[in-house]
């Protein structure tokens, strides 16, 4: 156990994650009123903020007590004390420095206050904004990130699929003439690979690419599927439809820079699977440009978000010109689509309901803290296949980075799991000119 030390929480903190007090074992955790006052900005509403702060402020609720803003309350067991700071603190520092009262400045201001009034214990501000903690630090004040949902190895996503050497060219024929596949136990490198996931095998003389599927412990070949008009044009490709084909796969991720065909993939794999599925929804969450909310544009819900779906539309169309425009397969599109087989429509409308036989694709999953990709799939219900997508080098949330959002969280914690796979793909295939000016640029 570590020297104990003082919390102070920036509103964003919970706004982040509703659980957040639960997470700062024997420490004490203090409050500013200004939090509280800025938490009731976003009780209503339909995004998951909205109901972070609903949540937190009923959690709040059931702590109340006269002793809240004095002597502190006991958070559990093993853990330490929840404090609510009101009226005005001594903060010399901070009023020279930021004379503005605003609610950043006024939470500063607690954190001085605290470390000047125990100073032998350590005040720590635990904020998500990277200015604040500027300020913090050039007063002299401790400060850090909110990390208890951050994932620290993220190299995976900057690499392309496994590829293993020297492997036994006989063990590789029998893999290109077995349907069954290998024993998982027959290769060295079993204690390496986790459930689906997929590689290159190499020998002398020989490759292969291959899978290793945990539900028959072996090793299988990948092969170039085609789906919906859709053909494979790499490795990491062919991998991609090798998960989203297999039904067994109930949860996918695909990740990725912009033209290495995440959501084309997705969608054509989806689209292949009609007679397994009632309905196919895909769906992304509105990020609104320069953090204007979209009810400044004209028109209702659905013209409203209509163009941030417009990339959901592009790939459909991308799809459909594989087809004679008169093809039985473009029409079985349009007429899905008219009768809500297929249905392309913002995340927030997907909240609240039960998500079953249904093929789901959530774009741009990237932006979406670990709250919010826990609550969708907590919504699955029997015989649903998710898939997220998402490049996590283009994150337009604030308060989220390549470490904290929900995507990279999802794959960190369900790695492990053999009814979950992930494929980082890194070739560029939407053009010369897109691959050039991702790599360069």
């Amino acid at each position: 156990m570590g020297t104990k030390k003082n919390f102070v929480l920036d509103t964003n903190v919970i706004l982040h994650d509703y659980n957040c007090l639960k997470n700062f074992q024997e420490n004490d955790i203090y409050l500013p009123i200004v939090v509280l006052e800025e938490l009731d900005k976003f009780k209503k509403g339909n995004e998951q903020i909205n109901y972070n702060a609903r949540e937190f402020v009923r959690e709040l609720d059931t702590l109340t007590d006269d002793d809240l803003f004095s002597k502190g309350v006991k958070l559990g067991e093993g853990m330490g004390r929840l404090f609510i700071v009101t009226g005005h603190v001594e903060a010399p520092k901070v009023q020279e420095s930021f004379p503005v009262k605003k609610p950043d400045h006024l939470i500063l201001a607690v954190a001085e206050y605290l470390a000047a009034k125990n100073p032998k214990v350590k005040t720590v501000l635990v904020t998500k904004d990277v200015n604040l903690r500027m300020k913090a630090r050039s007063i002299g004040i401790l400060c850090e990130d909110y990390i208890t949902d951050k994932v620290l190895n993220v190299d995976i996503f900057e690499k392309s699929n496994e590829i293993f050497d020297n492997v036994d060219p006989a063990l590789i024929d029998r893999i290109y003439s077995s349907k069954e596949g290998i024993d998982l136990g027959e290769f060295d490198f079993k204690d390496l690979v986790h459930p689906n996931e997929c590689f290159i095998l190499k020998s002398d003389r020989n490759s292969v690419l291959a899978r290793y599927n945990p539900f028959t412990h072996t090793i299988t070949r990948v092969t170039k599927a085609r789906n919906y008009g859709i053909e494979p044009r790499n490795a990491e490709q062919s991998f991609a439809f090798e998960i989203l084909n297999d039904p067994n796969v109930k949860l996918v991720a695909l990740t990725g820079k912009a033209g290495t065909g995440k959501t084309l993939l997705a969608l054509a794999a989806a689209l292949g699977k009609l007679t397994e599925y009632k309905q196919i929804l895909l769906a992304r969450p509105v990020v609104a440009l320069s953090n204007k909310d979209i009810g400044f544009l004209p028109g209702d819900a659905q013209e409203k978000v209509a163009p941030y779906m417009q990339p959901l539309f592009d790939n459909l169309n991308v799809i459909k010109r594989q087809f004679a425009s008169n093809s039985n397969e473009v029409k079985r599109i349009e007429d899905m689509q008219k009768s809500e087989q297929l249905v392309i429509e913002a995340l927030a409308f997907i909240r609240g309901r039960s998500l079953s036989e249904m093929y789901c694709i959530i774009d741009e999953a990237q932006n979406l803290t670990p709250n919010e990709i826990k609550t969708i799939i907590t919504r699955a219900g029997e015989g649903t296949k998710m898939v997220f997508t998402g490049d996590i080098q283009q994150i337009d949330q604030p308060y989220l980075d390549s470490q904290s959002n929900g995507l990279v969280y999802m794959i960190d914690r369900m790695k492990d799991q053999n009814i979950f796979a992930h494929v980082n793909l890194v070739k560029g295939e939407r053009s010369e000119l897109s691959e050039l000016a991702s790599n360069l640029l």
